[in-house]
């Protein structure tokens, strides 16, 4: 696995007894119990599971996220303004930051999914003037961003910029403001907003358009200084599978910018593929969208493809699969999971490289100095022995003495 040297970093450790001593010619069981890649899936159930009362529904959602995270150390929530803050002043909070709260302590990272869209945005921002409902939008970065500060540290701050000054589908309150200002002054005011209020924070562009338009826009923010953390590419392929070439290709063009990339919302469906001639995803409605078996082997074959192909680019930082369970948005088969919380072959070739060929266990034994060296796959391990935990945090590079406790 040459090509997986990024993902990796060399430790030298020195192994300590209690009482300060070198544990010296034992046996040691080193387990990586964290990745610092980003493996990451919509988690919207979880804010559905601090609001519901106790029940059969509660109990499903539970065990859904339990097997939710098994696989994902990354959950996006929803910020939506429409259906965050439905009606102004009333907003979703409790349930949201119980939910936000929750994942960390699942040792989860968490990101907030977007500030500022034209989709999903609250009807009742029509009321107002263009400059008003700016300022309420900038209001409502500070507001969210502080708010969650420390509990979220990653924010899609603006999705879908390249079609939002030009979307006709119907009228709304962002999609005027951007008609008005222009693509980058908007997205400049919102970054800036969002830096303002946590400038720790790994701030995203997010957009589903992989064209050379996304590009002209990218290099456009740059170059008025807007400070874009990660690059956000959406894949939802309801179309069927990108394949190598169209992937390698929007890597590479991507890649000029030297920023991170995260792809951010990313589908691969289990059944019958959509219509190439549809342009929207939305306007394919249909009662019922099932899961095949063949549509499952296909699933499982093409995420082992593309998940291995984004985990080997030294750029790519994140990868998060839109949903879950199949049955989401569009009705589509596209979970991991089918709609009774049954694991698909995807779910179980998504675990064999997530927690298998790419996760570092072994047994070592120690010198005479109580020493030992290994490579890791980047992220927390568990040093044990004699019944006894020592932790390291591998990133980088590291030699160090532990303490056996």
């Amino acid at each position: 696995m040459e090509q997986l040297n990024h993902r990796k970093a060399d430790a030298r450790v020195q192994i300590l007894n209690p009482d300060g001593t070198p544990f010296a010619n034992r046996p040691v069981q080193i387990d990586q119990t964290s990745h610092e890649f980003l493996f990451g899936c919509g988690a919207f159930d979880a804010v559905a599971l601090m609001k519901i009362p106790d029940g059969q529904r509660k109990a499903f959602l539970r065990q859904r996220m339990e097997k939710w995270l098994a696989l994902f150390n990354y959950g996006t929530l929803p910020f939506y303004w429409g259906r965050y803050e439905p009606e102004e002043g009333k907003t979703a909070y409790p349930e949201t930051m119980a939910a936000a709260k929750w994942l960390r302590e699942q040792g989860v990272r968490v990101k907030g999914h977007p500030l500022c869209w034209h989709t999903a945005c609250a009807p009742w921002l029509m009321q107002y003037s263009n400059e008003e409902i700016m300022r309420r939008q900038i209001e409502r970065i500070h507001r969210d961003v502080n708010a969650y500060k420390g509990v979220i540290g990653l924010w899609d701050v603006i999705n879908e910029v390249v079609i939002m000054p030009v979307f006709d589908k119907y009228d709304n309150a962002i999609t005027r403001i951007c008609k008005e200002k222009g693509r980058i002054r908007l997205v400049k005011e919102v970054f800036a907003a969002a830096m303002e209020s946590d400038p720790d924070a790994v701030l995203l562009i997010n957009d589903f358009n992989t064209s050379v338009s996304y590009e002209i826009l990218l290099e456009g923010l740059l170059e008025a200084g807007v400070p874009i953390s990660a690059i956000g590419i959406q894949s939802h392929q309801h179309q069927g599978y990108w394949g190598l070439d169209k992937l390698n290709n929007v890597l590479e063009r991507f890649s000029r910018f030297g920023l991170p990339i995260h792809f951010t919302e990313n589908t691969l469906i289990s059944g019958a593929i959509m219509p190439a001639h549809i342009e929207d995803l939305n306007d394919w409605q249909v009662d019922s969208w099932p899961s095949t078996p063949e549509g499952e082997e296909r699933q499982a074959r093409e995420i082992s493809e593309m998940y291995t192909v984004l985990f080997s680019h030294p750029l790519v930082e994140a990868i998060t699969t839109w949903d879950f369970n199949d049955g989401c948005w569009l009705k589509a088969p596209s979970g991991f999971v089918r709609e009774d919380n049954s694991e698909k072959p995807s779910y179980y070739a998504l675990q064999k490289l997530i927690h298998g060929d790419w996760e570092t266990h072994q047994t070592l034994t120690t010198d005479a100095n109580g020493c030992l060296s290994f490579t890791g796959f980047k992220g927390g391990y568990a040093l044990k022995a004699d019944g006894k935990t020592a932790k390291l945090d591998l990133k980088d590079a590291v030699s160090a003495s532990l303490t056996l406790t």
